[in-house]
């Protein structure tokens, strides 16, 4: 059953020959890719409601440092995990169930000259390949939509996370329920979709031994950015942008999940949350 849906999952975000079209993109828009920065991806490689905005506003309250090493569960193409090691000098490991993704995640940093910092693994969120104690900071970023186990989620997390230290949660939270709209970005349908309100969220992360230092709701700043996606690309998308990782149905996810914020179904939720010590 679990690994039938990680396959669902996968073959949801799956994208063949995503490097060439994210590479043909940067060249029209003149981008040098001999000599490619972290944020000349910024507008493809953060695939989550506000993109690299978000990004840094969610890891901000991390605290990292040169030292740290930070663990990115659903790193898809690795967005976040480059921000974070450019920004902070940290190493990161990011995972994803996606193999096109973590090809392409590989890709791009050695392109942007990270991969000393960063690595990429094809693995499940509720099954991390890693040591007991492993990370200094633990990272997942619209992920857990699609996972339905969110508590074996929070306990792995908990397990590979050192003691004391922080884990920045940063999803979409409320109901799947009617009247919800789809596809939205992370689903076509309700099959794949696992959303849980905020009070589940906190009652699982303090089951998995995490206590929430602080909570976000991102209401009005995900209506702002989907508004303005959606009105800049009225006439076409750019050269560059999330079309090209979510493919031909991208108008209609962000129409749908525009108006899932509005109707009150769903809301983008940073949570971030100290595991005992």
């Amino acid at each position: 059953m679990v690994q039938n849906l990680e396959r669902e999952v996968a073959d949801h975000y799956g994208a063949s020959g995503l490097l060439e079209r994210i590479l043909s993109g940067l060249r029209e828009q003149g981008v040098d890719t001999e000599a490619l920065k972290p944020e000349d991806l910024a507008p493809v490689d953060e695939f989550h409601v506000g993109g690299r905005a978000a990004t840094v506003h969610a890891v901000a309250p991390l605290g990292l440092s040169e030292d740290d090493h930070v663990l990115d569960m659903g790193c898809g193409i690795g967005g976040a995990t480059r921000y974070i090691a450019s920004e902070f000098g940290c190493r990161v490991t990011g995972i994803d169930l996606t193999p096109d993704y973590i090809e392409t995640a590989r890709a791009l940093a050695g392109l942007t000259g990270l991969d000393d910092r960063v690595s990429y693994e094809v693995a499940s969120a509720t099954d991390l390949p890693f040591e007991t104690d492993s990370f200094d900071a633990a990272v997942t970023i619209h992920v857990a939509m699609n996972i339905p186990e969110r508590a074996r989620l929070y306990a792995e997390t908990a397990r590979v996370l050192k003691p004391g230290k922080l884990f920045c949660v940063y999803d979409v939270m409320g109901s799947d329920d009617d009247p919800f709209a789809y596809p939205v970005p992370w689903a076509d349908t309700a099959a794949t979709s696992h959303l849980t309100s905020v009070q589940e969220m906190r009652d699982l992360l303090a089951a998995a031994g995490f206590a929430i230092e602080h909570e976000e709701d991102r209401h009005r700043f995900a209506l702002d950015f989907f508004r303005e996606r959606l009105a800049a690309a009225k006439d076409g998308p750019p050269p560059l942008g999330l079309h090209i990782v979510m493919g031909e149905k991208a108008r209609p996810k962000f129409e749908n999940i525009l108006a899932n914020i509005e109707r009150g179904c769903v809301s983008p939720v940073v949570m971030i949350a100290r595991l005992a010590d």
